[in-house]
């Protein structure tokens, strides 16, 4: 079975996004190496780099976002609303448990990501 353990982000700008997660994540990149800055987040690593053909704004964010789990949704989204991300959907209740939270921002190069309850054994499973 392979283990996905990291994604790499090509940006025009990607210092612009290394910084704006580092407030996201509270902290400062892991890894910082010739233009790159990468961010230990869980079990993986998110590396945000320089690419020549890639230019301004995401034309497609609906096609890829990436999930950051949370056991406060509401809280976390309002902190990082609070930074300046774009709302792109406000905490909804997700599923048939009344415990599970989905949120949804769009990052400076208007990249989504999303904010969600960690899904249980017993969910991933089925």
């Amino acid at each position: 079975m392979l283990d996905l353990r990291s994604i790499l982000v090509f940006s025009e700008d990607p210092k612009k996004l290394s910084d704006f997660y580092k407030k996201v994540f509270q902290k400062d990149p892991d890894w910082v190496m010739e233009g790159y800055y990468g961010f230990n987040a869980g079990k993986s690593f998110l590396t945000f780099g320089p690419h020549d053909k890639v230019k301004g704004k995401n034309p497609n964010p609906d096609r890829m976002m990436y999930n950051f789990e949370t056991r406060d949704v509401k809280g976390e989204f309002e902190r990082i609303k609070g930074l300046g991300a774009q709302v792109v959907a406000d905490p909804y209740q997700m599923g048939e448990n009344p415990g599970e939270w989905i949120a949804t921002f769009a990052d400076p190069d208007g990249n989504y990501f999303q904010l969600m309850t960690p899904w249980e054994e017993e969910i991933i499973e089925k």
